[in-house]
């Protein structure tokens, strides 16, 4: 039977995970692609980071996003969130702020989970940057929504 999360599990979901399906429209089209995030719950935000390319320019001309998180455990036991929100890309001294809550958000996550210290952003996301900037962006959240099936 599928039921509705509770908000308080949703948001335990979204906070033990840092792999999520992020969702944005290009053109006419949707767009679906894994992504390295990290959610603060206090501030009811999350934040991802990325080169410039086809995901930041389409998410800077349609500013509706959503993500996706789940915990399949069996396709007769699962969890999912979906989050929507709006895309707001930070700049600056601010840019660098949530970059740094954003790894080290993720490396105690990684820690706690997987009982690994890491020392580089690197080891927890498949994008690294040469001489390119990331781009920081947060997923302001207007709402939470959850499914389980046990």
């Amino acid at each position: 039977m599928i039921k509705n999360l509770e908000h308080k599990r949703s948001s335990e979901i979204l906070k033990n995970n840092y792999i999520g399906y992020l969702s944005y429209i290009s053109g006419n089209r949707p767009y679906t692609i894994p992504i390295t995030y990290y959610y603060n719950d206090e501030e009811n935000y999350i934040i991802c980071y990325s080169g410039n390319g086809h995901k930041i320019r389409s998410m800077r001309r349609h500013t509706s996003i959503s993500m996706t998180v789940t915990d399949i455990y069996s396709n007769n036991k699962w969890q999912s969130v979906m989050v929507h929100g709006q895309y707001k890309e930070a700049e600056g001294s601010t840019s660098k702020l949530y970059l740094h809550e954003f790894s080290l958000g993720i490396k105690n996550l990684v820690l706690k989970k997987e009982h690994k210290d890491l020392d580089y952003i690197s080891q927890f996301s498949s994008k690294t940057f040469n001489m390119e900037t990331p781009i920081v962006f947060l997923l302001n959240i207007d709402d939470i929504t959850g499914k389980v099936k046990s």
